[in-house]
């Protein structure tokens, strides 16, 4: 095993949820190497926490066991998780965020995480991020095997993404995340051959390779790290200053 265990969360840094999970993971394996990914995921937005883990994961080193607690549904039905892919772990409520993750990965094994050997003692069940995910983990990372953990199942929930569509001669796509810096992402992996491409009542006219070339007061679009368009504004917030919104269409008239 590699020993690094990268977290993704919704859970903040206020409140010491973060802090809790770590402690429990370092109490298991002192020599764990942590890697926060990140813990400002919307809170309870299953897709942005898929969109995150899907740019990030494939730069860790094999073996990495990534915990990705995006839990609205905590305590009930859904089912605790381990994947095992060809090169890395995933543990995760099954409630569809490792879809994107998982989408362009052999997946090897799936468990449903059920040996109370491997959770801490709980009297409630509104932490499964400190009291199941964490300690399983952590076992993992000192090389327990995924099949000590629970029954081997078949297959795990997915989430609908929104795949851009034809209609009427264009493609149609959307913003479907908002970074830090106000950059709309779209859910265009990849460009047609176009007569134009149009947001809202603008027109875009320049694909960029980086942040600086865009045009200071009108949409610019730009692939951006996690694998899709962006729309920005140099240097300003797209999202601010062009005032939209998780959904907005990105419309891009096909050559015929």
């Amino acid at each position: 095993m590699s020993g690094v265990i990268a977290l993704l969360t919704d859970f903040g840094l206020k409140d010491g949820f973060v802090g809790a999970v770590k402690g429990v993971i370092k109490s298991i394996n002192k020599d764990a190497d942590i890697v926060d990914i990140s813990h400002g995921v919307n809170s309870f937005d299953i897709l942005e926490g898929s969109i995150i883990l899907n740019g990030v994961y494939r730069y860790f080193p094999e073996k990495t066991v990534f915990v990705a607690v995006v839990d609205p549904g905590v305590g009930t039905e859904r089912r605790p998780i381990l994947v095992q892919t060809e090169k890395y772990f995933f543990v995760a409520p099954d409630n569809g965020v490792l879809t994107l993750p998982l989408k362009e990965q052999k997946v090897l094994k799936i468990i449903e995480i059920t040996n109370e050997k491997y959770m801490l003692y709980r009297d409630t069940e509104t932490f499964h991020g400190r009291d199941v995910f964490a300690p399983a983990a952590a076992y993992l990372s000192r090389g327990v095997e995924p099949e000590k953990f629970g029954k081997v199942i078949k297959d795990y929930k997915k989430i609908d993404f929104p795949e851009p569509y034809l209609e009427n001669g264009y493609l149609v796509g959307e913003i479907i995340k908002f970074d830090k810096f106000g950059n709309g992402i779209t859910n265009l992996k990849d460009l047609p051959d176009f007569e134009e491409i149009t947001i809202k009542d603008y027109r875009i006219e320049k694909i960029c390779r980086n942040f600086l070339e865009g045009e200071e007061d009108k949409p610019n679009l730009i692939k951006g790290s996690f694998g899709f368009y962006e729309v920005f504004l140099p240097e300003k917030s797209a999202k601010e200053h062009l005032n939209l919104r998780l959904g907005e269409k990105i419309r891009i008239k096909l050559k015929r």
